[in-house]
């Protein structure tokens, strides 16, 4: 295989010797050869020496990486970076469970495949590649999906069209790569959910709040809960089924509210418990009359880049403070970032600062994230990018 070579600034190795998955463009000091964006380039140091294979891309980050050291990118490669990352889903008791049938087979860096993403959805696999190298490589990806599941593998579904950068030029396309599907039934901790990975959001589910949906499932006996940015109303069902004695669903979107009302149903069937209301979260919490025993807050990233940010916490603080304001006493908020550029600690802050404000006695039982499914790699701490509370107001 020949590939090009990318020449690295003196002493800007570093960060590949602790193996984070990143080479931007300013720690690039000479380019050998002309890479289309998303293919393989060789990666050396300012002295020659091999440091490691990646995907060439256009932008601030510009390489992203592989494999480290000489080990090259074939067809081995890949399936063994597919055989570990199925390894450890089975260890946590996914890949054969009735229980639960939905679950992220590949989670980008953390799996050691930046760009990429592949969630099971029963017999289905949805992959979504978010760099031109992981859209390039769908053929190796599809037949190392096959080569895994064999028969119990139905379809393949490319998820890509949204996510791939757009001045790559690569007409991307959402479509089946293998297969046909249609929107089916999956089970979560023996919930059942509809999933419509063709017209909904990301590859159709958030199975990143699993474990956090079932935390709440515990404290919901007896209940009156909100939960807010519903989308197909996971924490909603997760809610219901704890016992809880009414349960409100909000988002802006007349389609998710259809997709919670769906799921509702396919759990209790016609409930008077549940209520939903296709309305802006914001102006729910500004003018309802309502107190609730638990307030959920799952919104969208409201800062994908840095530049966001000092607008995103603002947002954030606003939105806990009229969380904590309709909390009954002893209530409790489970208040979430999905913002890869708010760390820990900026959020904590912002929802401290929400506390502070609200002028409410609150100590924090639980600190959340994303469950063993999405890992994060040990020197790639950005990708610990969902970070949540679980607060006691007094």
């Amino acid at each position: 295989m020949v590939v090009a070579r990318v020449i690295l600034k003196p002493k800007r190795e570093e960060s590949l010797l602790r193996f984070h998955p990143w080479i931007f463009s300013g720690a690039i000091a000479q380019l050998e050869g002309s890479p289309a964006e998303g293919d393989v380039v060789a990666v050396h140091s300012s002295k020659g020496e091999p440091l490691a294979y990646g995907h060439y891309q256009v932008g601030s980050i510009r390489i992203r990486i592989l494999s480290f050291g000489e080990s090259p990118i074939n067809n081995d490669f890949w399936h063994n970076r597919f055989s570990n990352a199925y390894s450890l889903r089975r260890q946590l008791g996914l890949t054969d469970s009735d229980q639960t049938t939905a679950y992220r087979l590949v989670h980008g860096e953390g799996d050691f495949l930046p760009g990429l993403v592949v969630d099971i959805y029963g017999d289905t696999a949805v992959i979504q590649a978010h760099s031109a190298g992981m859209y390039r490589s769908k053929d190796i990806i599809v037949q190392s999906l096959q080569q895994l599941y064999g028969s119990r593998l139905k379809a393949i579904y490319d998820k890509s069209a949204a996510t791939v950068p757009f001045k790559a030029g690569l007409n991307a396309q959402d479509g089946y790569l293998f297969g046909k599907g249609s929107e089916t039934t999956v089970s979560e901790y023996g919930k059942l959910f509809s999933i419509d990975w063709e017209e909904g959001q990301k590859t159709g589910f958030f199975l990143d709040q699993r474990e956090n949906r079932k935390l709440l499932e515990l404290y919901s006996k007896d209940a009156k809960a909100l939960n807010t940015f519903c989308y197909t109303g996971g924490f909603s069902v997760y809610a219901l089924s704890g016992g809880a004695k009414q349960v409100d669903s909000v988002d802006s979107s007349k389609k998710a509210i259809e997709l919670t009302d769906t799921n509702v149903r396919l759990n209790f069937g016609d409930t008077e418990r549940h209520r939903s209301f296709a309305v802006d979260t914001f102006d729910f919490l500004r003018e309802n009359t309502y107190t609730y025993d638990i307030i959920v807050l799952d919104p969208p990233a409201f800062a994908k880049h840095q530049s966001a940010l000092r607008n995103a916490l603002q947002a954030y603080k606003r939105l806990n403070i009229a969380a904590l304001a309709g909390l009954n006493r002893g209530g409790l908020l489970f208040t979430f970032s999905c913002s890869q550029a708010v760390n820990r600690e900026a959020f904590q802050n912002a929802v401290f600062s929400a506390a502070a404000i609200s002028k409410r006695n609150v100590r924090i039982i639980h600190r959340l994230g994303q469950p063993a499914d999405h890992p994060v790699s040990i020197y790639h701490p950005e990708g610990d990018y969902l970070k949540g509370l679980v607060l006691q107001v007094e």
